[in-house]
């Protein structure tokens, strides 16, 4: 089961990928992205109901890990081509509304389920028997009935909340981008240039992205006024680099399974030896 998911998932991934590379364009690759995800769900589906030998934790497993996980992306590609096709014609500030307007609809998703949201999360168990289960369900813990008109052969009550999680996380990702985008075109920033210096940063991307949120989120550049896009703008000046999607990499440290402040630890730690180092001489 687990082998037969992650070469299956391997493989959308690179159809996915390839899909992206061909077009930039987010109506034409979002429609051939859903045809592909119907395609390798339903290879999933078969698979799945021809398994035999299934016990009660592989099923919790699959509901829980692994089918959201396909169901995720395609739900994803759906809300982008619904996004985009329905985005309104107008001046940069009417698109920037918009897309704004989508980033509160997923923030009032997160309020109405914020219980099952931090379940998930937390990697709390204790009610997967019900969540995770197929033909058991609490009504008093369900809030939409989606559930009865599915195949229950393939679903059960909460796997499809899980891949909607999953999705928001890359729509927020996705709405966040373009947001910077436009705002990259129509701001005319007050902050000046950085001086030109000599200094390169020589570590990853990852870990001076990982630093950047955390100076922002303790308001450290003009008593927390400067914008996020701004601080990076005049990190990747300096530092004489390019950033790129800096939120779809905070997503990727936000999702570390563990030590999510990998780099801010070791920066710890290594002062912590300069200064005993320092002491004993």
């Amino acid at each position: 089961m687990k082998l037969f998911s992650e070469s299956l998932m391997s493989e959308l991934e690179q159809q996915l990928k390839q899909i992206h590379l061909q077009t930039q364009n987010p109506i034409d690759y979002a429609e051939q992205a859903i045809k592909c995800n119907i395609l390798y769900l339903e290879q999933l589906k078969t698979f799945f109901i021809k398994y035999k030998r299934l016990n009660k934790k592989e099923e919790i497993e699959f509901f829980r890990n692994i089918k959201p996980k396909f169901a995720a992306k395609l739900i994803y590609y759906n809300e982008i081509y619904a996004l985009e096709t329905n985005k309104p014609l107008g001046s940069l500030k009417t698109i920037d509304k918009y897309y704004k307007a989508e980033l509160l609809k997923l923030k009032s998703y997160f309020k109405q389920n914020k219980d099952f949201y931090r379940y998930y999360r937390t990697a709390n168990n204790c009610l997967d028997n019900i969540y995770f289960i197929r033909a058991k369900y609490d009504l008093k813990l369900m809030h939409d009935s989606l559930y009865f008109h599915i195949d229950h052969r393939f679903s059960t009550s909460h796997d499809y909340k899980v891949a909607r999680i999953l999705a928001n996380d890359a729509l927020k990702t996705f709405l966040e981008e373009q947001i910077a985008s436009l705002e990259k075109k129509s701001l005319k920033t007050s902050t000046p240039a950085p001086p030109a210096t000599g200094l390169k940063w020589t570590g990853s991307k990852v870990d001076l992205i990982e630093l950047i949120y955390a100076l922002h989120t303790q308001g450290l550049f003009n008593n927390g006024a400067l914008s996020l896009k701004d601080v990076i703008g005049f990190f990747e000046t300096v530092f004489h680099t390019d950033l790129g999607q800096f939120n779809r990499v905070f997503l990727e440290i936000r999702n570390r399974k563990s030590d999510r402040t990998k780099f801010l630890n070791i920066l710890k730690n290594k002062l912590i030896i300069r200064m005993d180092d320092a002491d004993e001489n």
